[in-house]
Parts: C-alpha cells; sequence; structure tokens
C-alpha cells in the first residue's frame, strides 16, 4: 500500500536545465517523482534530452530552473554539504585527475565526510572501506594505482568509493559508457546485487534499454514532449517505448519485452 512505502527521492513541479546567456533553457519540466527507498531505478532518453541534467539537479550539482527535491523529505536546497554527503553519492562520468592514488586510497576518499581534519582513518572508516571492497569483488586490486584499471575495473572502484561512502542513495550517471557489453551486464548485475543486499537506492542513467528493461526496479524515461515513470511492465503496457525510435528502424517487442531492429 501506498502509505507504507518509505519515499526517500521526491521531485515537485521540476524544471531542469541551464543558463544560457543569462537565460533559463529548461530542458524538462512538471517532473514529479517519488523514488522508493531499495529500488534500482534507470533513467531512459535520446542523447541530448536531459538525463545527465536531471541526475545532476536531484544530487545539488546544478540548480533547478523551478520546483523542488526532497530528500526523506527535507528540500535539498536546505541540506549543507556535509549533510548531503551523508545521504547522496555521486558517480559522474568526469575523467580522475591524475595523481598517484591507489585503489584503496581512492576508495578511502569516501569516507571524507566522516573523518577528523586530519583525515585518520576510525576503525569504523576502515571496515566500511573494506566491506565496500568485499561487496565489489575488487580485494585483488586494492594496491593498484588507479590509472592501471581497466574502464570496467575503475568502474567498480568507484562504485565501491560510492559504498565506502555509506550514503542512502547512490547516483551513477553513464556508468557503461565506455564498456564492452561483458562488462556492462556485469556493472548492471553488480548494482542489482548491491540494491538486494544493502537496500540502498541506486539511480543510473544509461542507454542500455533491454537491459534496464529486464532489471529496473523503476524506470524514468525522458522523450520530448514528456515523461513516464514506473515498473517495467507498466511502461511497456503503456506503449511508452515506442516513441524511441523511427519505427521503420526499430520495434518494441511486448513478448520478448525488448527492442528488435525492424527487418521489413
Amino acid at each position: 500500500m501506498k502509505e507504507n512505502k518509505h519515499i526517500i527521492l521526491k521531485t515537485e513541479n521540476l524544471s531542469i536545465g541551464y543558463q544560457h546567456k543569462k537565460t533559463p533553457k529548461i530542458v524538462a519540466s512538471n517532473i514529479n517523482l517519488d523514488i522508493e527507498k531499495g529500488k534500482l531505478v534507470t533513467v531512459l532518453g535520446k542523447n541530448g534530452i536531459g538525463k545527465s541534467t536531471l541526475l545532476r539537479t536531484l544530487s545539488k550539482v546544478q540548480q533547478p530552473i523551478s520546483g523542488n527535491v526532497y530528500i526523506n523529505q527535507k528540500k535539498i536546497e536546505k541540506l549543507t554539504e556535509q549533510q548531503l554527503s551523508k545521504q547522496l553519492s555521486l558517480v559522474l562520468t568526469e575523467r580522475l585527475p591524475e595523481s598517484q592514488l591507489t585503489v584503496y586510497e581512492l576508495i578511502a576518499l569516501g569516507r571524507q565526510p566522516y573523518t577528523n581534519w586530519i583525515d585518520t582513518l576510525s576503525k569504523k572508516d576502515i571496515e566500511k572501506i573494506e566491506t565496500a571492497i568485499a561487496q565489489t569483488e575488487i580485494k585483488h586490486l586494492k594496491n593498484k594505482r588507479f590509472y592501471e584499471l581497466s574502464d570496467g575495473q575503475l568502474q567498480r572502484v568507484l562504485i565501491a568509493r560510492a559504498l565506502a561512502q555509506d550514503t542512502e542513495i547512490i547516483i551513477l550517471d553513464e556508468p557503461t559508457a565506455h564498456l564492452d557489453m561483458h562488462q556492462t551486464i556485469k556493472i548492471f548485475s553488480l548494482l542489482k546485487q548491491l540494491v538486494l543486499q544493502t537496500k540502498k537506492t541506486i539511480i543510473i542513467s544509461t542507454h542500455e534499454i533491454n537491459l534496464a528493461i529486464q532489471l529496473a526496479d523503476e524506470i524514468i524515461l525522458l522523450t520530448e514532449k514528456t515523461f513516464f515513470t514506473g515498473k517495467p511492465s507498466e511502461l511497456i503496457a503503456n506503449n511508452a517505448f515506442d516513441i524511441l525510435f523511427p519505427k521503420n528502424l526499430v520495434n518494441f517487442n511486448k513478448t520478448l519485452q525488448q527492442f528488435v531492429i525492424n527487418k521489413n
């Protein structure tokens, strides 16, 4: 029943976009979301539709054009950076700056919201780091320099850093953008497993529509005119995916629950 659901992240009449020559450029508007605790949520849509803008707005990296974002019923704009960093962690697509950090040291940075001013790791900090390493199955990598890693390995390390931060919400922008299909499936499976294990809420943007339909608990689908949100089965029933691609190229097959190339 609705009243028993723990809504961890909520938006209210949210309009997102950016400033262009001091004029707000709206990318999407009237976004009203209720995201439950302990769900894997995927944000889908064409390139340039506003997926990254939405995630950056939900995580306070970017200001909304209008409307509100709430975490656990508190307006995100009222939270200090310190308070927010204990509730929400973020994995963006930007390349990491050059450094000599080891994998362990990079993951340990996730504990910054909790460490003292000289950055001494407590017993609890070390436990959280070790748990994150175990959960992402990267113990064999922890002494390597992060620049020695493959893209798939680095993505796991960044997820581990977010886990070490120990927030209720983890947001990832295109976590499989540079990965091959094998690594992409492994990362999706890992995120699904983490949601089940930890009861954290994980929100990701992706182009992997077929995988999202199979593994996500909820989908947010952005289109030019509106947005859809709901369980994959609900979006399929509402024919929401039919508008993603030109019908002469690709069709959505409801029986297979995936997109198939139109061979006619």
